[in-house]
């Protein structure tokens, strides 16, 4: 594997998902876990940004948490979600640093796919629109295929984020294939002039396999995984392992 030595300095941000903290306050009713507390904890304990992604149905991160969050956050905030009209409402409420376009259904039990962006370009061409007027870094959710960065590009958005579950899949059997497509379509959208986001099963094993070869990624989003660890470590120790790999300490 030939990795770009000129983006070898690393600035890779870990960004900490918080949905599950929400979904365990949701089992049960009431406040515990305080999601509010779990987002200054998660920032104290080195997290170097907040991702929420608030569904229709609200089964875990609720809008009302979206503004409670939001004047908490001391680094970066991240809401991630469909553009359905009460989602763009809330995101040009909150105008949070960035937002995450994801095609996900109502139902969907957690996102599965990318965008189309050639076949959606001018609805996501018009959301982009909205959101940059408002300030707000724009990022959108794409398959690991160049034709999708290329297509992101000319909807005016600033970012992309690659969906890494097929990576997270095929690590095992064999790394060096499960990145390829990845470095690809990270290639390209750099060539576009998009910065490069990443996120979906990215979790200690794989990580920083991951930002070794696409050295130039700005920033993973991780949830799931750093919340399982947690159950045997302690979110204070699970974050700080996490930031180990992504600074290629570990």
């Amino acid at each position: 594997m030939i990795i770009d030595r000129e983006y070898l300095s690393n600035m890779t941000r870990l960004s900490v998902n918080i949905n599950k903290i929400a979904t365990l306050r949701n089992a049960r009713g009431g406040n515990m876990p305080d999601v509010a507390k779990a987002a200054s904890d998660c920032e104290r304990f080195g997290a170097e940004g907040i991702t929420v992604h608030p569904r229709p149905d609200e089964r875990h991160i609720r809008y009302s948490d979206v503004r409670e969050i939001r004047p908490l956050i001391t680094t970066e905030f991240n809401i991630e979600g469909n553009p359905i009209p009460s989602f763009i409402d809330l995101v040009c409420e909150t105008v949070p640093d960035q937002v995450t376009l994801v095609p996900d259904a109502a139902d969907a039990i957690t996102s599965d796919s990318g965008w189309d962006t050639v076949r959606n370009r001018d609805f996501l061409t018009d959301v982009c629109r909205t959101f940059k007027a408002k300030g707000i870094r724009t990022s959108i959710f794409i398959d690991p295929n160049p034709a999708m960065a290329e297509g992101a590009a000319l909807c005016g958005c600033d970012r992309v984020e690659l969906y890494t579950e097929p990576y997270a899949a095929g690590y095992k059997a064999d790394r060096d294939k499960a990145i390829a497509p990845f470095i690809a379509a990270a290639r390209r959208a750099r060539e576009c002039g998009l910065e490069i986001n990443a996120g979906h099963d990215l979790n200690l094993d794989n990580l920083a396999f991951f930002i070794r070869s696409i050295p130039w990624t700005a920033e993973v989003s991780i949830g799931h995984a750093i919340i399982c660890d947690a159950l045997y470590m302690g979110l204070e120790k699970t974050i700080a392992e996490y930031l180990k790999r992504v600074r290629l300490e570990d």
